[in-house]
């Protein structure tokens, strides 16, 4: 898409923008393909584009940091471009749906293709990448250790480094079956070799959540880590167990990771109530997620809006922690010169039914409905930009 010479204005929205500190209502100037400026009654030219936002919250583009989006090449990927339109959403950082085996085919025919949406993935720890996920099919890429090969994951780094921002491990009994803490060391030794982050997945033990966290440096990425018991990360009394907490105070990363088994309202009102918010709220969107639980992130967002956060909080913790998170700091903020992406929602006011992982029902007072999505300053809607009003 050529941004040459265009010029948009989203007009009289709620503006939220935590990396500058901003809420408020006001204009948002779009030019070339980055942001312009952000301020009140912006005055367009004769060729600018202008869309009435008013009513709506408008924020930097968000950032969902666990999706499986390796769409036809997967059985586990969902369709990123299909997914932005009906989630506002900008950034979709796969979490390490392909390995070093398969992470061209994903390259070519989906990262690629699916721009101006973005995809910047993980890679999987594992040759084949998540290989066998459904219903009826579930067999742990890390449960076998003739799979991981960290050679060829550092070769595929290096070839690929202007997309991959992380290594990505499955651990636990589910997705590492008797490998124990293996998979994790040989992750973290990709990681080292590369300079990235890891991002660990832990589902049933073994190995234990201790295992796990004491291996983590700063930087690194805990996903589900409001996962319900076992492997939980608040004790049974409702603190927080020490081990969270002292990887808090080195700089390890705590992301939501929603996904179909992965998230509990019990931990998430005992961690909140403890004073640990996550850094990050992210979906873990895939082919069984996307039907519930989950469904996408602006309903997992709202979730935790049910659960007391803010809508600044929540704001955050997509877009300039997330963008943090992986290392992408010109992603998530509208600070004149970013990249011009943004996402338009609307907060309606209704009583909405939200599920655990475990079918625990609460009912929030508000829910988000996408309303409008810029990707590189234009308006975008089902893959195409689209035309408004001139002024």
């Amino acid at each position: 898409m050529s941004n040459a010479k265009h010029d948009l204005i989203l007009r009289g929205g709620r503006v939220i923008d935590p990396s500058q500190g901003i809420d408020k209502i006001a204009d948002v100037r779009f030019t070339n393909g980055v942001v312009a400026a952000i301020g009140d009654k912006l005055a367009g030219g004769p060729g600018t584009e202008v869309r009435d936002v008013r009513g709506k919250v408008v924020t930097p583009g968000l950032i969902d940091l666990h999706t499986h989006v390796y769409w036809g090449g997967t059985s586990i990927g969902v369709d990123a471009s299909a997914l932005a339109h009906t989630s506002a959403t900008a950034v979709f950082v796969d979490a390490g749906t392909a390995g070093p085996g398969n992470f061209p085919g994903f390259r070519k025919h989906v990262i690629e293709p699916s721009a101006p949406v973005r995809i910047l993935p993980f890679l999987n720890i594992s040759y084949p990448g998540i290989f066998a996920f459904s219903n009826t099919v579930m067999v742990g890429e890390c449960a076998n250790l003739h799979l991981l090969d960290l050679r060829e994951c550092v070769r595929v780094v290096r070839e690929n480094a202007d997309l991959i921002v992380g290594i990505k491990v499955r651990v636990g009994r589910g997705a590492g079956g008797s490998s124990g803490i293996a998979p994790m060391d040989m992750a973290l030794e990709v990681a080292e070799e590369t300079g990235l982050p890891v991002m660990a997945h832990l589902d049933h033990p073994p190995p234990s959540r201790l295992e796990v966290m004491s291996r983590m440096r700063k930087g690194d990425i805990l996903t589900h880590c409001f996962r319900p018991f076992p492997n939980a990360p608040s004790d049974p009394a409702g603190g927080v167990r020490p081990e969270i907490s002292a990887a808090r105070e080195r700089g390890v990363i705590f992301d939501i990771g929603h996904g179909g088994g992965s998230f509990g309202f019990r931990t998430g009102r005992a961690m909140l109530a403890a004073g640990f918010k996550p850094d990050v709220i992210s979906s873990d969107v895939h082919v069984l997620s996307i039907k519930g639980p989950a469904f996408d992130l602006l309903h997992t967002l709202g979730k935790f809006l049910a659960l007391g956060m803010t809508l600044p909080e929540v704001v955050a913790c997509a877009t300039v922690n997330a963008a943090r998170a992986i290392r992408r700091t010109g992603l998530g903020t509208l600070k004149p010169g970013a990249g011009g992406d943004a996402s338009i929602f609307e907060v309606v006011d209704a009583p909405t039914e939200y599920r655990d992982v475990l079918g625990e029902l609460i009912v929030g007072e508000r829910r988000l409905v996408a309303r409008g999505l810029v990707l590189d300053g234009r308006w975008w809607s089902d893959g195409v930009a689209n035309s408004g009003t001139r002024n």
